[in-house]
Formats: C-alpha cells, structure tokens, sequence
C-alpha cells in the first residue's frame, strides 16, 4: 500500500491531470539549470516546451524521469496520475516501473539509443517482457511485431528481424516509437524527435506520433526548437529561457500575439517568410519589427514587404512562361541561370527580356551581365557507381548508381539550391564538385578545372576556387588548433607567397567580415558556440577567396535565431565577394530563401529544376510536390490549426 504524502492534493483533484509540476529546480554544485519550472497537464493534451540549446528543456524532461546525470539534482514536486507521491523523491524501484509503463520517451537519435546487438523486435518485446504485460517471450514477440505493424514499418516481421544499423533513420525512430507505446503509457515525452529526419520522413513520423497519442489518449510533451512542428503538434505551448519558462499560453495565442520580447524573436527567427526592410532574416537581436502571423494569414514570401530586387526576382519568377520544368523525360536538366533569368539549357543563349519596371537599373544590368557570363559551373552527363564487396561467389557484385547521367550549370554570382533526400546523390555529386571523388564517366568543370583525370596538382588548384562549409563544424574543426591556425590553413598550400605577417593580417579580416572579435584567433574551437563555430568554419572557407562556395547543410543543426544570424552572414557574404553559392539542404524553406536556383535530386537523378519560386509555386514532378507538402512552415501550419 502506497501512503499519500501530507501535501498531496485531494484524489478527485489529483485525477483531472495527467501531471503536475510546481517549482522544479534543476541544480548543479555551480549553478541553477532551471528556475521554478511548473507545468500542470490534463489526460490527452499536447503541450509544447520550446527554447534554445542550453534553455533548459532537456534537463526538465530528464528530472522528470529521475534520469539526470550524475552531479545534478533535483527539487520541487512533480506527481503523476496513479502515482501517489513526488516523483523527485520515489526510490529507484517505482521510477523503474513507471518509466515505459506510466511514462515513456522518444529521443532525439535513435541510433544511440537503441540497442546496435539486439534486434528490432527483441528491444520492442524486452519492454513488454519487463513490465510483465505478456506471460512468455513468444506472446512478447508477437506484441512487437503487432506494434511495428501499428507504427507503420513496411513489413514488420521482417523489421522485427533486423539491426537497428539495417533500418534507415525513419525507421529506426518508429522502432523507438514502438517501443515507447508499447506498454500504453498515459505521458509521451519527445525530445527533438525529428531533427535528424528527412523532411518526408519528418512529416510522416510527426503524423503517426499526433495519430497515435489521439487514438491512445496519450498525454504528449514534445521538446523542440522549431517552432513550425509545434504549431503542428500542440495546443499548448511554454517558451523557456535560460532556464526560466518566460511564456506560456496556447499555441495560437503564444504565435500571434507572443508577450516576451524573446518569444517574438524566437518568432521571427523561425518565419523564413519574413525579411526585414534590408530583405535580411530577422533575428532575436532585430525582432522589434517583425509582425507575427495570424491565424488567418498564410501569406506567401512575395507578398511580404521586401527590396526591390526580392519583389522583381518573385514577380519575374512567376512572370516567365515555362512548357514544364519536370526532367523526368529529358537527359539533362535545364540550366541554372541568376534570379529573374529564364531558364535554359546548357549551351544555349540566355533569352532577352523586357526590362522589369520594378528593379533597379544597376540591378537590372547586373542581371543581363551574369545572364551572358559563361557558367562557372558545368556538369554534363555526370555518372558515378559504385561497386559493393561480392556476396556470392556466383553472383556478380552489387553495384550501386549513386548519379545518372545528371547535367546542369551555374553562371558566376548564382545561388543554386541541391534539394533531395538521403541516398538522393547529394553527397556524392558534392564530393566529385570538390575534386574528393571522380566519376565514372561524364564530366564536372568548376571554375575552369575539369575533376574527371585530374591530377594532384590539378586539383589542388580546383580546391583553391571552391571552398565547403560542412554540417557541424565541431567535427570540421581540429580541437588541437587555435582559431588563427584553423581559417590560415587554407593558405598553406603550395604556391601561395603569403608571409606570416599577411596570413595574421588576412585571418583578422576574416573574423570582422564573419562578426567574431579579434581576440578570438588565440582561442580553440569547443570554447563557442555551435553559431560561432560556424562562423569560424565560413571564414575559412572564404579566406583565400574562392569562386565556388559548397554549403552543405550549414544550418541544419543550429538553433532557429543562430540559423537566422548564420543564414544573413552567408548571403551578405556571396553578395560581398561577388561568390557562386552551391546550398545543400533538406530544409525547403531555407533552399526557397536563400537561392535564386534549385534542383531536386532523387535517386540519383535530377527530377527537376529552375527558377526557386518557380519550383515552389508550380512544382511539376510529384517527388517534387511531395517534399513541398512535407514542409512544415510556421504560418501554413498556424492558418491550417483554425
């Protein structure tokens, strides 16, 4: 018989939530995580906790599974239905055995969470196995499969079978969602569920979760930094910062008419479709005039205030006269060419056009001289397969066409947009772009350097004109080297006759151009921040001033404000150094934002390409459609809630 703590609240008042949470602290011997943090949570309602990295969120979530690190503890009273007592102070043995049945949590990674030795079914039926809900292992077997059959995984006894390392990345997240329904618990915790997914992938796996918890009566916490998702999942939401809840109310409320400045900038930072009046990106520092969205306002980019130029690019977009733009029948792609351009193909000339009223004379002739310029880019009939270890001694061994046969160019001064989900041929198009693989056949010139049959020396020069900014720059930068050894390594090279002196001077002028202070050349890269690192990565890409920049997805792990701030700095940037930008991204919004060009690769195939408000508005291959229905934009999603 379990005793009721003296402050607990009466039964009848006790059952109406889910949870209850007043004045949680969450503490180390230094200092406070999270201040005073409450939260009361009825049967079925789905709440929101939003916040930037180092806010709080998963350190609230993981004290209330009593699973904080050791160090850190934790104070306060949180109580859940059926439950009688603070869970803060349960012994181990009842947190065990509310954890998956009471409470259970999806995590940001499922690859680290789940077992690399045991099979998908095994993981899924040790969990129904353990809170005894089925009398032998054959009936916990045939529970798994039932539930990665209620997930949505094709073939689930033949999931079942296999390795997480078997499964791709959706997948392997609807195992951890079976897992974490599995035993029908009333609280569902998500932490960043879908960040590390494929923008399909995300759509559908948020789709099964909201299918899901409705069906179940679950009580859903879902832990996010985009906002976007949350205006799709929840009714209600909290904004922590610095450890302090500084807002809440519901989602409609808290996204149209936010009270704390931090929100409102939270706000804009996420809302692509909303520039300031220097067209940029605004962002937590800039926020004071941004507009937030209404509920009955889905209104595109081109109906946003903009610059001249942004309004002349949508309208020429949606002015020019294309037959179809879908390459599903063409050998090669149509060619790339600057924004308010046609669109041609490689070889032929740009089209005259009327002049636009709307755009600047200087504008304007800027854009006819790129339209003539020769491309800097030129990819023809581009094919690359590889061959995998044979299985069989009777067997030929596996090949695997990575491109087929893809054709496209970029004129000098272009942003060109490379959309496409994993196992599309991204990466392996970008590796032969910077000289780091070489085709099978076909050919890639990038700024007049031909990859296929280079030699060393060939491509030494090839990687002075084109410079990338990888995904996470932790793993990009070397822990060992300052700053100044990181950005001044590109000019190390041989063949370059800067002197020490000139190398300081250049690294110093790189650090202004990226907004980071001087005094940051001494310092190593774990002592900033994931923007900073960031920036420290763009600054040495740029330092001995490439034609060709290759970002690939530069963004995608930052915070929305720092993505925001990061996304400003690369297009001022391009725009300064008179740059060719090649953006990678499975972010559609961000690709719509940023590139004047896209071209959707699936399978190893263009599929389609164009003018970027073109695409987005007018998509012609139903790859295409379907990547821009699985976009999830803030005011789509505020507009469809009502």
């Amino acid at each position: 018989m379990r005793t009721e703590p003296k402050n607990a609240p009466a039964p009848a008042e006790r059952g109406e939530l889910l949870l209850r949470v007043d004045d949680l602290n969450v503490r180390t011997p230094h200092r406070t995580l999270v201040h005073d943090f409450s939260l009361h949570m009825a049967h079925g309602e789905r709440i929101g906790l939003i916040g930037e990295s180092g806010s709080g969120k998963s350190m609230t979530t993981t004290a209330l599974l009593g699973l904080l690190p050791n160090g850190v503890t934790a104070d306060g009273s949180v109580e859940i239905d059926g439950y009688a007592g603070n869970l803060l102070e349960a012994p181990e043995a009842d947190l065990m055995k509310l954890r998956g049945n009471d409470m259970a949590m999806v995590f940001q990674e499922p690859l680290t969470a789940l077992n690399p030795l045991m099979r998908a079914g095994a993981q899924v039926a040790e969990i129904i196995l353990q809170h005894k809900l089925a009398p032998n292992r054959a009936e916990a077997n045939r529970r798994a499969v039932e539930m990665l059959d209620a997930v949505h995984l094709p073939d689930p006894a033949q999931a079942a079978r296999a390795y997480p390392h078997q499964l791709s990345g959706g997948q392997r997240q609807r195992v951890m969602l079976a897992m974490a329904l599995a035993n029908d618990p009333a609280l569902l915790l998500c932490d960043e569920p879908t960040t590390a997914l494929d923008v399909t992938v995300q759509r559908q796996v948020l789709d099964l979760i909201l299918e899901l918890v409705r069906e179940r009566g679950t009580g859903l916490l879902f832990i996010t930094h985009d906002l976007a998702v949350v205006a799709n999942m929840c009714t209600r939401v909290l904004v922590m910062n610095n450890g302090v809840v500084v807002e809440e109310g519901t989602t409609e409320e808290v996204f149209t008419r936010p009270q704390h400045p931090y929100t409102r900038g939270l706000l804009a930072a996420s809302d692509l479709d909303a520039v300031d009046e220097h067209g940029r990106l605004f962002t937590v520092a800039t926020a004071q005039a941004y507009v937030p969205p209404s509920t009955d306002d889905a209104a595109p980019p081109v109906e946003r205030a903009a610059p001249p130029v942004e309004q002349a690019n949508a309208s020429a977009a949606l002015s020019e006269a294309q037959p179809s733009r879908s390459v599903e029948t063409q050998h090669s792609a149509p060619g790339i060419s600057t924004p308010g351009s046609a669109l041609r193909s490689i070889g032929d000339p740009a089209e005259t056009q009327d002049p636009d009223p709307a755009v600047p004379p200087v504008e304007r002739a800027k854009r006819v001289e790129a339209q003539g310029s020769a491309p800097v880019m030129r990819v023809t009939d581009l094919v690359r397969t590889y061959t995998r270890g044979r299985t069989s001694l009777f067997k030929p061994a596996p090949q695997v066409h990575a491109l087929k046969g893809i054709s496209f160019e970029v004129p000098e001064g272009g942003r060109l947009g490379v959309v496409g989900e994993s196992g599309s041929g991204k990466s392996t198009l970008l590796r032969i772009l910077a000289g780091l693989d070489q085709p099978t056949s076909g050919s890639a010139v990038v700024a007049g350097n031909e990859v296929k049959g280079a030699r060393e020396a060939q491509l030494r020069a090839l990687r002075q004109n084109l410079q990338i900014v990888f995904q996470d720059p932790m793993g990009s930068l070397d822990p060992r080297m300052t700053v100044e050894q990181i950005i001044s390594e590109p000019l190390l090279v041989p063949g370059r006759g800067e002197t020490a002196a000139d190398r300081k001077r250049m690294v110093a002028e790189m650090l202004e151009a990226v907004g980071l202070p001087a005094s940051s050349a001494a310092r190593f890269p774990h002592q900033f921040s994931g923007g900073q690192r960031q920036r420290i990565s763009i600054a040495r890409a740029l330092i001995c001033r490439p034609k060709v920049v290759v970002a690939d997805e530069p963004v995608s792990a930052l915070d929305v404000s720092v993505r925001a701030q990061v996304l400003n700095l690369l297009a001022d940037l391009v725009d300064e150094y008179g740059l060719t930008l090649v953006f990678v991204s499975h972010d559609l919004n961000v690709v719509r934002h940023l590139c004047d060009s896209v071209i959707v690769m699936q399978s190893g195939e263009i599929v389609e390409a164009g003018d970027t408000e073109t695409v987005y508005r007018d998509p012609q291959h139903p790859y295409t459609k379907r990547l821009i229905d699985s976009s999830l934009t803030l005011r789509q999603e505020l507009a469809q809630s009502t």
